[in-house]
This record gives C-alpha cells, sequence and structure tokens, in this order.
C-alpha cells in the first residue's frame, strides 16, 4: 500500500522535496498544492498517481480543504514556503483531518518576530546575541522623538549597524551600513522609517565575519543536525546589491567550511540545542517537530546567530538532500514516530545556482517573453547521473511550456568529490538554461572562497 504524503509547495526547495520524496524505497503518492502549476510538482504527482492543485496564495482553509478530499489516502505532510506554517496550516490540518504534520504548530514558528528572536537568544545565550536596541511604534508621537533616539542608539554603538524589520521577509528588508547606506540620514529615511511604518524595528551592531547556516530536523525530542552550508543572499557578484531569497549555496565534504574550525562547529550546535530546549520547554513536545534553520556568523568574539527559522532553507536544503544516504520517507516517520536520533550524508561536495529573471534584485528591466527551456540543461542528467539535479521553482506550466514568473525560477544543483568540480557541474547546468535569465557566477568560486578563509584569518588574528 503506498504512502499517501501532502506536500505544501512553492519554489525549488519543495521541488527537491517531492523529489526525494517521490525516490523512497516505499511507494509513495503524493498530493500536492502548489502555489502555481510548477511543472515538476505536476510530473511528480502524475508519476505517483497523486493529487495536484493550484491554490495561489497558500491560504490555511483551501490547503486544508485540499487535505480533508484526501485524508483516507495521506499519512503525512511537509511543509515547503514559511507563511502557511505561520499562519497555522499544522494547527488547522492536524485539528481537522488527523494528518500528522512535520513542521511546528503556528506558535513555534520563530521567525513570526525578529524582536522576539533577540530576546529568546538574550535570556538562554547572550554571548550568541549582536548588541541590539527595538524600537516600538507605540513609544513615539512624532518623527523627531524617532529620529533623536535612533541617533543616540548609533552615537553609543556606532554608526556600522544593521537594520532590521520586526516581521520576516527573507531578509529584503534588511539594510546594512556600507551596503545599502552610508549616511545616518539615508539609514533613517530610507530602511528605518519604511520598516517603522510596519512595525518595530530592530537596530543592531554590524557583525563582521563570515556566514553559515545550519539546518536541524527536531522529531520533538532529539534534535539532529545537518552540514554546514554556505549561502548568497546578495544579488550580484562579489556581494553587491540587495538581499534576495538566496542565489546558491555550497557545502563542502563532511560538517565544516573552508574557514570553519570544529570550535565553530561545536559553538553552533550547543546554540541549536539551547534554542531547541528552551522552545520545547519539556523533554518532549510534539508541537515543535519539524525543522529548525539557524543563519550564523563567526565573528572575533565566537559564533553569533543572524537569524532563525522553522522551515528547510532555500537553497540551501538542495545541498542536504542529494547526498542524504538515509530514506527521506523514513526520516519523516522517525520524525512523527519521535525515533530521529542521527542522519548520514555522502562525503560530497554540493553547489547550487539559482537561475533568476532579468528583473530579480533590480539587475534589468524587462517586459518580453518569459518562456524557457530547460532541455539543454536536463540533457547534463545523462552525463552527470546522480551528481546533476535541476529545480524547476518560479515557472508556470501553461499549454505544454514553461514560463518564467517573477522569483527565482529555477535551481541547479551540482554534487562532486571536491567543491570545484561540483561548481563546474552547477553552473555549467544553469548556462544552459534558456531563457530572459540570469545567474551568480561566483557561487562557490575558488576565488571567493579563498577571500573567506582569508577574511577569517583576519578577524581572527
Amino acid at each position: 500500500m503506498a504512502i499517501g504524503v501532502l506536500g505544501i509547495s512553492y519554489g525549488s526547495r519543495f521541488a527537491c522535496m517531492a523529489d526525494f520524496l517521490s525516490r523512497s524505497g516505499h511507494k509513495v503518492k503524493l498530493f500536492i498544492a502548489d502555489k502555481q502549476r510548477n511543472p515538476f510538482s505536476v510530473k511528480k504527482v502524475e508519476g505517483t498517481g497523486g493529487k495536484h492543485v493550484v491554490i495561489p496564495d497558500l491560504n490555511v482553509k483551501d490547503i486544508t480543504k485540499f487535505a480533508k478530499r484526501h485524508k483516507n489516502e495521506i499519512e503525512f505532510g511537509v511543509l515547503g514556503p514559511e507563511a502557511p506554517g505561520m499562519n497555522g496550516v499544522r494547527d488547522k490540518i492536524e485539528k481537522e483531518t488527523k494528518i500528522k504534520m512535520i513542521c511546528p504548530t503556528s506558535g513555534y514558528f520563530i521567525e513570526k518576530s525578529k524582536v522576539e528572536q533577540r530576546k529568546l537568544i538574550a535570556e538562554i545565550i547572550p554571548s550568541a546575541n549582536p548588541r541590539f536596541r527595538v524600537f516600538y511604534p507605540k513609544d513615539y508621537g512624532s518623527e523627531s522623538a524617532i529620529k533623536k533616539d535612533v541617533y543616540e542608539w548609533l552615537d553609543e554603538i556606532g554608526d556600522d549597524v544593521a537594520v532590521k524589520p520586526d516581521a520576516p521577509a527573507t531578509g529584503k528588508g534588511v539594510g546594512i551600513w556600507g551596503d545599502h547606506f552610508t549616511s545616518r540620514e539615508s539609514l533613517f529615511e530610507n530602511y528605518f522609517l519604511p520598516n517603522f511604518e510596519k512595525g518595530p524595528v530592530i537596530v543592531e551592531e554590524k557583525l563582521d565575519g563570515e556566514e553559515f547556516s545550519l539546518q536541524f530536523i527536531s522529531d520533538g525530542e532529539h534534535l539532529v543536525p545537518t552540514p554546514a552550508v554556505r549561502d548568497y543572499k546578495r544579488a550580484f557578484d562579489w556581494d553587491l546589491g540587495p538581499n534576495t531569497g538566496g542565489m546558491g549555496s555550497y557545502k563542502d565534504r563532511e560538517n565544516l567550511l573552508p574557514f570553519m574550525r570544529e570550535g565553530d562547529w561545536k559553538e553552533a550546535l550547543e546554540i541549536g540545542e539551547k534554542i531547541h530546549e528552551k522552545l520545547k520547554k519539556t523533554k518532549r513536545n510534539p508541537e515543535v517537530r519539524g525543522n529548525l534553520y539557524m543563519a550564523y556568523i563567526i565573528t572575533k568574539d565566537g559564533v553569533k546567530v543572524l537569524e532563525m527559522n522553522s522551515r528547510w532553507g532555500d537553497p540551501e536544503v538542495m545541498n542536504i538532500l542529494p547526498i542524504l544516504k538515509e530514506d527521506f520517507v523514513d526520516v519523516c516517520l522517525k520524525c512523527l514516530d519521535g525515533n530521529l536520533r542521527k542522519l548520514n550524508f555522502e562525503d560530497k561536495a554540493t553547489v547550487v545556482t539559482y537561475a533568476v529573471p532579468l528583473g530579480y534584485g533590480g539587475y534589468a528591466s524587462y517586459s518580453g517573453p518569459n518562456k524557457i527551456d530547460l532541455g539543454k540543461a536536463e540533457k547534463l542528467k545523462e552525463k552527470y547521473g546522480d551528481n546533476f539535479w535541476i529545480y524547476p521553482g518560479a515557472v508556470e506550466l501553461k499549454s505544454g511550456e514553461f514560463h518564467a514568473l517573477k522569483s527565482r525560477v529555477a535551481a541547479v544543483v551540482g554534487v562532486s568529490d571536491t567543491l570545484e568540480e561540483a561548481r563546474e557541474i552547477s553552473i555549467g547546468g544553469v548556462r544552459k538554461i534558456d531563457g530572459p535569465l540570469r545567474h551568480r557566477e561566483d557561487i562557490a568560486l575558488p576565488e571567493y572562497i579563498a577571500r573567506s578563509k582569508k577574511h577569517m584569518e583576519k578577524i581572527l588574528t
């Protein structure tokens, strides 16, 4: 009998998850609620004999209706994008269908508030926080009063700061001194005020170091880590331009990245464990079941937390699943049973490169045809086998043709024994995608990695 899996889908992240669910040694039947007719999701559903539905806003009510229609065939559900999770999709589905979801309940979606994240870290492990201050709209009656307090805070910690909105914005509402503004006036007018109109704003010291992320899986009791990954947030090569949802990422062999030390890994694990222990409150709390994504930065004062999320990383999950030794469905079942103890990975390097629309990140204005062709890229599968994967994301299937939408269009994953070879496979594939797209050329570039290593050496001496 097939194991029915409900998938809540948007983007290449979920395409990868659907791929490895369908590749299970178990017979699997996929039921996917999708933001659009993603051709990859449609193909996977057809291949497993499941069902596909388009819910453009991925609202919880309609996702639950879809789940209820097929509840007798579905054993568990997995979540791709975070918004339905924050809006209570697990709470409603489990209440109305008894289908167990692998994501936290809405009360444990920690990306709802960056302010609460900072407070949580301050309570548990304050050394992992930068110096920060929260500004609340309710405390001020005039713009001049706000400006006075912001400037006084800058007098105290210096102008080298980051400005962050309280609400999640996938990094796009964040402004950083030297990158997005170089004067207090620009900081205040162009970043602080636009965020302040929507809610609390954090102004925190800008941390100097190298970033990495760890993705953990929680079964409600045990927290299991996956290898470290480096994400490329900026729109353009050499970390220029605005923040995006992530233009690519890389993972080296084993657990560490080239610029990391064993102590950095252990410190990151300890922080993750302490956060998890505080969140679950008791020995076992099924409500926290799911993912814990931790974004870190290594500084001269140790590992600090940049942000936390309650879902797989995009693109980082695509660095992990292709080298997971365990059957992904078995991992999900162990997560549900509270028996997840350890994950094993192939000793491989992985590189993910995203192809994005020309207008993504403000590169160019383009209003022409958006048809794309993955055919030439997909042919590389014949050459590289399981060292090559391509996952459509913001792609719409229309009359048998693929059309690019406005977000990240397709991710190409390269796997190899070395980072350089994995990069060649990934970049080689993304270059063969035909359409009005672009990508970053410096993902896992040796010169980029050398710069990171040199930067860390400078910081630590």
